[in-house]
């Protein structure tokens, strides 16, 4: 498995291309970036930028996933298993997808709210790498002068949604514009600020970055519920995205879908809050399958149109006595969709 990090390695941060890498325990995040291959657990080899972008060109994969990570994510307990499953899910739906995952320093649960604060200055400093990964693609597909064939996507869960924003910000204030990179950015549980994809908020150009942004939210979010307090308690005072959705979904660019996940997210996680992978009973669950569904077709709706969808399990959309949204952004007068998964 091919993947970038800005985590510190034991061997130092001069890169030699072919030597065998560990995970420092440092938590600090770093400005390099390493262009690595995952051979076994615990068994990496960096392979640099070129080495790395030219797999991804011969890869067999129609599609290219990339995968930005939560709070408190360890890469061998947590990172590369969700990343594999999320590969054989997708394989097994019909879709060749090749996942890379995104590898930032995540805190070592010292402490909940310790680690929280520690994890939000990481995610903010690894905007800094990971807008330069932006820039290393780009001078690598003018240096080759052939155009990458496969479709790329991004899938931020909860606090990746903040390294994602700050990349993508600080690219957007160096040039003034950023890069139609992505066919599809899916942001799962995002712990940001609901008004963030707003026009001259700190997220708005992220959706300038991709055709469709589908913002995943569950209001039984529990552990975005404890992230709203904390940032509260921080003097942090606005309700989060992955709990809401858009806070006004008028105002955000017309790319951006709402997909509500109330009545499928706690099937997946009692939490209610790593619910893109699959369903206790081992079968990809409602979010993976519309997730699934939008890299196939390019098309977060079953029709053009809807900008808010609502995933209903199967044996329950006929049996709903109102599909209300729950998210105020949502315009009064227009129900969610219902989609069965």
């Amino acid at each position: 498995m091919l993947f970038v990090t800005n985590r510190a390695l034991e061997e130092g941060p001069e890169s030699r291309f072919g030597r065998r890498v560990r995970f420092s325990a440092d938590p600090e995040p770093r400005a390099s970036l390493f262009f690595c291959e995952r051979l076994g657990a615990d068994d990496y080899r960096e392979i640099g930028s070129a080495a790395f972008f030219d797999r991804l060109r011969r890869s067999s994969a129609e599609h290219v996933l990339i995968y930005l990570h939560g709070f408190s994510n360890r890469p061998e307990t947590h990172v590369f298993p969700r990343a594999a499953l999320l590969a054989r899910r997708l394989r097994g739906l019909g879709l060749a997808v090749e996942v890379v995952p995104l590898i930032w320093p995540c805190g070592e649960r010292v402490g909940w709210l310790r680690d929280y604060f520690d994890d939000q200055d990481a995610a903010d400093m690894s905007g800094f790498a990971f807008a330069r990964l932006v820039g290393k693609f780009l001078d690598w597909r003018q240096r080759t002068g052939e155009p990458c064939t496969r479709h790329l996507h991004l899938l931020a869960h909860s606090m990746g949604n903040r390294v994602l924003r700050a990349a993508v910000g600080r690219w957007y204030g160096e040039h003034g514009a950023v890069p139609a990179l992505f066919r599809n950015v899916f942001m799962v549980a995002a712990d940001v600020a609901n008004e963030c994809l707003e026009p001259g908020r700190s997220g708005w150009p992220i959706t300038r970055c991709a055709r469709n942004v589908v913002v995943y939210y569950a209001p039984d979010d529990f552990a975005l519920r404890t992230s709203k307090l904390v940032n509260v308690a921080n003097r942090v005072l606005s309700r989060r995205l992955g709990h809401t959705g858009p806070e006004n979904l008028a105002k955000v660019p017309a790319n951006v879908v709402a997909v509500d996940c109330d009545l499928v997210n706690r099937r997946a996680d009692p939490l209610g809050h790593t619910y893109f992978l699959d369903d206790p009973d081992g079968r990809p669950g409602a979010v993976l399958l519309h997730i699934a569904r939008c890299i196939g077709t390019g098309r977060p709706a079953p029709r053009p149109g809807p900008r808010h969808l609502r995933l209903v399990p199967r044996g329950l959309q006929n049996g709903m006595s109102s599909s209300r949204s729950s998210n105020p952004g949502a315009p009064p007068e227009r129900r969610p969709e219902q989609e069965a998964v």
